[in-house]
């Protein structure tokens, strides 16, 4: 019998948990265990209300930072380079040798260059106009 092809914009997510558990098996086995491991810097104002976060993960020896905001209010305060250090500092702890990175906004491009962050590929129109910039460091 033929496979089934199906396309859905709402897939199970147990189904997502069988596919992320194969394709870990298979590059456990083709290159390494990930030990993929969360990270997340918080910046918390006299209230505890959160106006910056840094959330990614390491593995294969990488950190990636997926998410990093800042509140418009505390914008300016260095408060990106503060979370990026201290990412980058976990994620040294962790036998990390490099950092990710990726933006479409050309004022974040220019934050993550004054942390020592390199482009290595750019996409153009995504999103249409912009480019997705991706950085990486090394730490």
């Amino acid at each position: 019998m033929k496979p089934i092809l199906e396309t859905t914009a709402t897939p199970d997510p147990d189904d997502l948990e069988f596919v992320r558990l194969q394709l870990s098996a298979f590059n456990d086995t083709d290159v390494g265990a990930a030990q993929n491991k969360s990270i997340a810097v918080f910046v918390r104002d006299a209230d505890r209300v959160i106006v910056g976060a840094v959330s990614g993960y390491t593995a294969w020896g990488w950190l990636y930072i997926q998410w990093l905001w800042v509140d418009e209010r505390h914008r300016g305060k260095k408060l990106a380079s503060e979370m990026l250090d201290a990412a980058e500092n976990e994620a040294r702890l962790r036998g990390c040798h490099g950092a990710l990175i990726d933006t479409f906004s050309p004022v974040a491009v220019k934050t993550y260059e004054r942390q020592g962050y390199e482009t290595f590929g750019v996409l153009p129109d995504f999103p249409i106009g912009r480019s997705r910039v991706y950085l990486r460091k090394i730490l």
